[in-house]
């Protein structure tokens, strides 16, 4: 069976296809009846409006792209973070009436594609995720003039809105937390450095020790489970005597707390542990994780309704969430 057109419509409905056209469309200039016979007709035939064309109109696409700049290894790996973002995303956009587009640039190809993709007009905006200090990006697509906003503090010098979590005072927390019961030799497993949440997490840490007079003992991971073992095993070498160690995230918590009971040492015994992120299984380790809760969900909503307030030309300040020490017997 051929698809139902305007022209069938209007023929239904005993009226003009430029009125079916406004009924269809949601415009304000048909008279109550009119409206109520057209989509009488639109049931009956069971016509679907064509949505090419009509974005051609209204030059919208209701679809938005969520770029995150990571390999599929990395997105679709055990870290929630990237799961909880796109899911809680998603879902926002979706109450909106928008569609979600995924799209992946982990490589300088992938870049260069994607890059095209939304300078060829197929979304109407775009959400970063997981910056890096070295992607072009950012950068790329404001000057395509397409409203962008960033999950997290854009790791690049770009005027991006954006909505982030209070990483450094959330770290201060964690280590005062650890001074609090005791710990004098406070180590940290830092995240990746060309990453703001690495870059200001690792600051929270220093300056948190700083303020104590006690001096910073670091290694840094990529925020793998396999990372905080690796990296634990390598501050055990270069000092033996530590008691805590803060880590950027709780994946490398649970590969840091791995690599201590295989070195002999007992949490929190002889070594205190804090995680950042409160991610579930943080509630399931032996012992349970002492963290930094970030509301990844919330942020990532937030993120979302930061680019619809941008695309309907209103102002789109960048937003803090909290971070709260979520305490647990890791500590």
């Amino acid at each position: 069976m051929r698809r139902p057109t305007l022209e069938a419509v209007a023929a239904r409905a005993g009226v003009s296809r430029a009125t079916v056209s406004r009924v269809v469309n949601g415009q304000a200039t048909v008279t109550p009846d009119i409206r109520e016979t057209v989509m009488r007709a639109v049931r009956e035939l069971g016509y679907v409006p064509n949505g090419a064309a009509r974005n051609l109109v209204t030059q919208r696409t209701n679809s938005i792209a969520l770029v995150v700049s990571e390999s599929p290894n990395r997105v679709f790996s055990d870290d929630p973070m990237f799961s909880t973002v796109i899911r809680a995303a998603s879902l926002e956009l979706e109450a909106a009436g928008r569609q979600t587009v995924l799209l992946l640039a982990g490589s300088p190809e992938s870049h260069a594609r994607v890059e095209n993709y939304i300078g060829g007009g197929h979304v109407d905006g775009v959400m970063l995720v997981s910056s890096h200090s070295a992607d072009p990006l950012p950068g790329a697509l404001t000057r395509l003039r397409v409203p962008v906003v960033s999950y997290g503090r854009p790791a690049v010098p770009v005027e991006i809105p954006y909505a982030d979590g209070e990483n450094a005072a959330g770290a201060e927390h964690a280590v005062r937390h650890l001074l609090e019961r005791g710990r004098r030799r406070i180590a940290t497993i830092a995240g990746p450095l060309d990453m703001v949440a690495g870059q200001d997490r690792l600051a929270g840490y220093r300056d948190a020790l700083r303020e104590a007079d006690r001096r910073s003992i670091i290694a840094v991971g990529d925020f793998t489970r396999e990372s905080g073992a690796t990296a634990m095993r390598q501050l055990l070498e270069d000092d033996p005597e530590l008691d805590a160690v803060f880590t950027a995230n709780d994946l490398m918590a649970i590969g840091a707390m791995y690599a201590l009971r295989q070195a002999g040492r007992s949490v929190p015994g002889d070594v205190a542990v804090v995680g950042y992120d409160d991610i579930e299984a943080a509630r399931y380790t032996d012992p349970p994780l002492t963290t930094v809760r970030a509301s990844h969900a919330e942020q990532a909503a937030t993120m979302v309704r930061l680019l619809l307030a941008l695309m309907e030309g209103g102002p789109a300040e960048p937003v803090i969430m909290p971070a709260d020490l979520v305490i647990r017997q890791s500590t």
